[in-house]
């Protein structure tokens, strides 16, 4: 008991009887609801158990007054109920429903902090504020809860929910101390052994173990990634769910069928209702083995393949008829049909036209294109300058071989605009994408499957009009005599005319393969060093390594915390979407599988790159000056300048990096006004801990990791965050339909190798050049499938939370201080996506739209988006990795 507490109280004993007050509130919920109606049997029972006395009863707990016989807790007020349930009437479609509550509040209680609350109803409800007016020598005290809150039987606790102030761990009043440290306990559940269910409110982790599933056969296999030196990786999500019946070191897989209700998240991490809405097409769209069937038997007549690119064409203009949509409709379930019938008829898996194609059928095949999509496409995170020539490799000679480049000076010099090799290196004319030694170790394995892929080495000259050029693809497999003997590489330049022009389209084809499926699978992080650039972007290291970072939050800061509240908003449906990966897309013989090259060995190609993760190169500026595509300038913005002027992406991107580092810095500012405060903070120091003890447990002794000691730190590590899981998540995600919707544009998949002179697959590139092309690239049935996911992978939800924006402006923390650092970042957006617009208009920057004229809006921040739409729209920074 703190001596104010003491002299509160012998105070009150002076006063005599304390004044009792009526305090008012009003608590805004949404009921439970299936997709967007309200469930209406829910709510006939929950009014059954009204009537019965089974009620929603919340008390008031005092932030400054504690009851000295139960250890200090800030003291209760009597219970008070929701009013009015009963004839309180909900919408049809799920909305906001207000409710009255009346408490008792005397005076000598102090100022309410938190509320307890219990749901004695049948069922739950999302609660989203309460608000009380009036309150004595407070006036109006407001709660953001934005939390699910499930019958009292599921907890076996209260739920307690905080006002909206801001307290670092010693600076908490003491009677709210013990509710602060119980909420994380229940949060951390590490004392509940059994699987966890719907409606549990515990973030745990563990390894990956739950991508085979083993009890089908061998065909189902797949390694634990996770907890040892051969898979290292970021720990997901627990569920606990059993074992599988043939290995017990594989946890037991879920049927497809119940993914939308039972897959284990904290309930608080699900889709919200518009979200879940928006995403029933997920598991269709998605190739898995029950709409293969389907899907063979309304195909055209040549089944499995494209003919011409105007059979590709035809396929976004006109659908794919369904013949026989009753097959579907016996195998999927009645809502998601909506997602597969289009309003113009009974047809199936219609596209929009790719953006690609919008303004011209053909411009994608350019190799000014090609080379613009290196820094204003999909991936535009693995260009890097070329520091060394001819290239070499890291891999170890003595497993390997020599896998020194092939390319040589006589092919290339003609294609530098006069300058020798020399010459355009020393200018840093010279960059490359390199997908060479990340793919040989697997070469062997994933060419035994259904692929003929190449590892690749794509050479790219920086034009004097700032445009880039492709002059040399070199294609690569491991000796036939075995891989300690090399490779056999050939190296393919650029033509206009005859046969060679084909060959090279080809050629681009296949590095285009390369950089789509290492850009899904493993973020476009090469697993070793090239020159000692490490490259960042997509699936590992935005989803899977920011998965750690939200369990650590929720079991280790408190939702008082600054640092809680500063990055809760970037953790928003994470967890979510990384689980229906799991059980969908990533698994054994899921979706990438199915569509992407390394098939059955994505996942371990996966943890293979994460060996050389660090958290630290995902910030921008690291990121750019480690590729080579930037210098240091301290005269220039940034303190950098780059080398590729015309770099949409580093340009857009270092001005919202900025921004977020000017707010994160400022905020911090706030609460940690020394080092010192940094290093005292408990929470803070144990939440950093885990992150890099057990969330990235396999990578905790490296060097590189913050010591999380001083408040530079802090911020630097909290701006790293906030950037992957929005800006840079958003530049390699929602771009996705617009490029590799066209799958010609980004195939991923190459079923057969190049051909050589004499053979009829070389004549038949001569002679019908669109087939040879098309009977290289993804198949039929596998575009479908592919563009399918893709479609769905691009879309912004129709409830979208951009970057500067919360769902919670108003009254997420009660600092002024904070809020007003919150509205000067959302203003400096807004001039972001002014200036964005600004360079989309100049023609002297011809990367910023390119010969398909799709101008680069990626990392147009939306702030401004308020209309719920959503969609392909190819524009806007959510603030998460919501998809």
């Amino acid at each position: 008991m703190t001596l104010g507490d003491m002299i509160g109280s012998l105070v009150s004993k002076f006063k005599g009887p304390s004044k009792v007050h009526t305090v008012k509130g009003h608590a805004v919920l949404v009921k439970k609801n299936v997709l967007d109606f309200t469930d209406f049997n829910a709510a006939i029972i929950d009014r059954v158990h009204e009537a019965l006395g089974r009620r929603v009863v919340l008390q008031l707990v005092s932030a400054t007054v504690g009851d000295p016989h139960k250890g200090n807790r800030g003291v209760l007020s009597k219970p008070a109920v929701l009013e009015n349930w009963i004839t309180t009437l909900s919408s049809v479609t799920p909305g906001d429903t207000s409710y009255e509550v009346s408490f008792e509040w005397e005076e000598s209680k102090g100022v309410p902090g938190a509320f307890l609350i219990e749901n004695n109803h049948g069922f739950e409800f999302y609660l989203k504020t309460l608000t009380l007016e009036d309150v004595p020598g407070k006036g109006r005290v407001h709660f953001v809860c934005n939390s699910w809150v499930y019958p009292s039987s599921t907890y076996g606790y209260k739920r307690v929910f905080f006002a909206n102030d801001t307290y670092l761990p010693s600076a908490t009043p003491a009677p709210l101390r013990p509710f602060r440290e119980e909420e994380l306990f229940h949060l951390r559940g590490d004392h509940v052994d059994r699987e966890l269910k719907e409606g549990e409110r515990i973030y745990g982790y563990a390894v990956y173990n739950d991508l085979g599933d083993p009890d089908k056969g061998a065909n189902y296999e797949r390694p634990v990634l996770g907890g040892s030196k051969q898979y290292p990786y970021p720990r997901r999500g627990r569920t606990s769910r059993p074992p599988t019946k043939t290995d017990p070191n594989s946890e037991s897989r879920m049927f497809l069928a119940n993914i939308r209700l039972d897959i284990y998240v904290p309930r608080d991490e699900k889709f919200g209702h518009l979200k879940m809405s928006d995403f029933l097409g997920y598991a269709i769209k998605s190739v898995n083995q029950s709409i293969f069937p389907a899907l063979g038997a309304v195909v055209d007549e040549t089944p499995m393949e494209f003919d011409t690119f105007q059979d590709i064409l035809d396929f976004y203009e006109g659908g794919v008829e369904a013949t026989n949509l009753s097959v579907l409709k016996d195998m999927i379930p009645l809502e998601m049909i909506k997602e597969l019938v289009r309003s113009d008829g009974e047809q199936i898996l219609k596209f929009p036209l790719p953006q690609v194609l919008q303004s011209d059928k053909d411009a994608w095949r350019t190799d000014e294109e090609f080379g613009r999509e290196t820094v204003a496409g999909v991936n535009p995170v693995i260009i890097s300058r070329l520091q060394e020539f001819p290239p070499t490799s890291k891999l170890d000679p003595n497993t390997y071989g020599d896998h020194k480049s092939t390319i040589t000076a006589s092919h290339i010099e003609n294609h530098l605009d006069g300058l020798t090799v020399d010459e355009a290196l020393c200018s840093n004319k010279l960059f490359i994408l390199e997908h060479h030694d990340a793919l040989i170790p697997y070469l062997n394995r994933i060419n035994a499957l259904d692929c003929k892929i190449y590892a690749s080495r794509t050479i790219i000259f920086l034009k004097a009009d700032g445009t880039l050029r492709p002059v040399a693809i070199e294609l690569s497999v491991p000796h036939p005599d075995g891989e300690q003997h090399g490779a056999v590489s050939e190296v393919y330049t650029p033509a206009e005319h005859g046969v060679m022009a084909n060959v090279w389209q080809l050629a681009k084809a296949y590095a285009a393969v390369g950089n789509s499926g290492v850009h899904q699978l493993s973020a476009t992080v090469r697993c070793r060093r090239v020159n000692n650039l490490p490259v960042v972007g997509h699936r590992l290291y935005t989803h899977a390594v920011m998965e750690p970072v939200v369990i650590a939050s929720n079991r280790q800061l408190s939702v008082v915390h600054p640092i809680y509240k500063l990055l809760h908003p970037h953790f928003r449906d994470t967890m979510t979407i990384n689980a229906l990966g799991r059980q969908i897309l990533i698994s054994a013989e899921g979706g990438m599988e199915k569509t992407v090259f390394p098939g059955r060995y994505a996942m371990e190609l996966s943890s293979s790159v994460y060996k050389s993760w660090k958290l630290t190169d995902h910030a921008l500026p690291v990121d750019l000056l480690k590729r080579g595509v930037a210098v240091e300038d301290r005269s220039q913005p940034h303190n950098l300048r780059l080398l590729i002027e015309d770099y949409p992406f580093a340009v857009d991107g270092l001005a919202i990096w900025s921004a977020i580092e000017e707010w994160v810095n400022e905020y911090c500012a706030i609460y940690y006004p020394t080092d010192d405060v940094v290093r005292s903070d408990i929470e803070l120091q144990a939440w950093w801990k885990e992150v890099r003890e057990v969330g990235h447990g396999d990578l905790r002794d490296e060097s590189w990791w913050p010591t999380m000691q001083t408040r530079a730190e802090l911020a630097q590590t909290c701006t790293t965050l906030i950037w992957v899981s929005s800006a840079l998540h958003a530049a390699v995600n929602f771009g996705q339909y617009a490029y590799a919707g066209y799958m010609a544009c980004r195939p991923t998949k190459s079923r057969r190798f190049m051909p050589t002179p004499g053979t009829k697959e070389y004549e038949e590139i001569r002679t019908n050049p669109e087939k040879a092309f098309l009977r290289t690239i993804t198949s039929q049935i596998q575009t479908i499938a592919g563009v399918a996911l893709i479609e769905i992978l691009s879309r912004h939800a129709s409830d979208e939370i951009y970057l500067g924006q919360r769902s919670d402006a108003e009254y997420w923390t009660s600092d002024k201080a904070a809020l007003e650092a919150f509205q000067r970042f959302g203003k400096k957006l807004v001039a972001i996506e002014r200036k964005i617009e600004e360079l989309n208009s100049d023609e002297r920057l011809r990367n910023r739209n390119g010969p398909v004229k799709v101008p680069y809006t990626l990392l147009y921040p939306n702030t401004s988006d308020t209309s719920g739409t959503g969609g392909l729209t190819g524009r806007g920074v959510p603030n998460s990795i919501s998809i």
